[in-house]
């Protein structure tokens, strides 16, 4: 019997191809609550973007269920331990929105450095204010990575171009890797105390929840200026709210948030010295192609018996070892079955 495959959030068609050409593919966009619970027997795979949360009540409805994937790079609306639990994969794909989060992050900083989206609302509202937007280069300035894992290097890749010095904060890189950047390595006091610009990329983990907040920002230069185009809740929201108003923080610019959709009382929309967009580091046509092809694959490889390449809650398997092993997987699952029947 060919399995099946439910897909609750949008994502491109050339994912879904690649799914139709193996296994049977529903999509049932906006599938929530009870219905939600009611439709997942039926499935062996359940593919969502951010929209749909896939709780622990979700994943036990799921009782065939082998994978869920999720076609983009964060998983926090998945719960990871649960699914771990019943033995069902979580997948991801962490590489398809790369370039397009990076490039959205420098766009964010180059927009904040000279006033752009100000300037252009004054100016659509008949106005020439053109001394109230004097701004800043980036040629010479500190930019501070926090996070320098695919998007952040590819960040820095891009400031380099513009010749800004890169200082970076990530305990899992070497010096090697960075220096390959063109980036320095320091603890986060360093960066927070020597950056003119901070872009955090970090997932958001009990980690980093936070992990810049009033102690954090008070340590910074005055006059310096963040950009978050990673997760909501690791930049505290109302403390970079407070440093923006008091000067201390020059401006900011902000991707994600801590509740999305924003609410619209939230008062970081009310600040003209931050810049907000509504969570559009994926959204290119090629990030969201990459995405769902990505997961669609990686949901294929699970169900036709193959190991995944991006699974979250497993360890990463490399292309080399799995090449020796992989021939062995099979007779793994008839010992297992075997074992199960006596």
């Amino acid at each position: 019997m060919t399995a099946r495959v439910l897909i609750t959030d949008p994502i491109a068609a050339d994912g879904v191809q690649v799914l139709e050409q193996h296994l049977q593919v529903d999509t049932r966009i906006g599938l929530k609550g009870q219905e939600l619970l009611d439709a997942l027997p039926d499935y062996d795979a359940l593919i969502v973007r951010s929209e749909t949360r896939v709780t622990a009540d979700v994943i036990r409805a799921g009782t065939k269920l082998q994978i869920i994937g999720r076609a983009g790079v964060g998983v926090d609306n998945i719960d990871v331990n649960a699914a771990t639990e019943r033995g069902i994969v979580v997948v991801n794909a962490p590489t398809g929105n790369t370039i397009s989060a990076a490039e959205l992050a420098f766009g964010l900083m180059l927009s904040m450095a000279r006033n752009i989206p100000q300037a252009h609302g004054s100016l659509k509202q008949g106005q020439w204010r053109r001394n109230e937007f004097v701004g800043v280069e980036l040629r010479g300035k500190t930019l501070g990575v926090v996070g320098l894992g695919r998007v952040g290097s590819e960040l820095a890749r891009r400031a380099a171009t513009f010749e800004m010095k890169i200082l970076a904060y990530d305990p899992f890189i070497s010096e090697a890797h960075a220096h390959n950047l063109g980036a320095e390595i320091g603890t986060l006091e360093e960066v927070l105390r020597r950056s003119d610009f901070i872009s955090v990329h970090t997932p958001l983990t009990d980690a980093t929840k936070s992990l810049l907040g009033p102690a954090e920002l008070a340590l910074c230069k005055p006059g310096v200026r963040f950009i978050n185009a990673a997760r909501g809740g690791i930049i505290d929201e109302q403390a970079l709210l407070d440093a923006v108003e008091s000067g201390h923080v020059g401006g900011a610019a902000v991707d994600v948030f801590t509740k999305e959709p924003i609410d619209p009382a939230n008062p970081l929309l009310k600040s003209d010295k931050i810049i907000v967009t509504p969570h559009l580091g994926a959204s290119t046509e090629e990030a969201q192609t990459n995405v769902a092809v990505d997961v669609a694959e990686e949901v294929v490889a699970v169900l036709q018996g193959r190991a995944a390449r991006y699974a979250v809650n497993l360890p990463r398997v490399t292309a080399e070892t799995m090449k020796a092993t992989g021939p062995y997987m099979p007779v793994s699952d008839i010992c297992g079955n075997v074992v199960t029947q006596l």
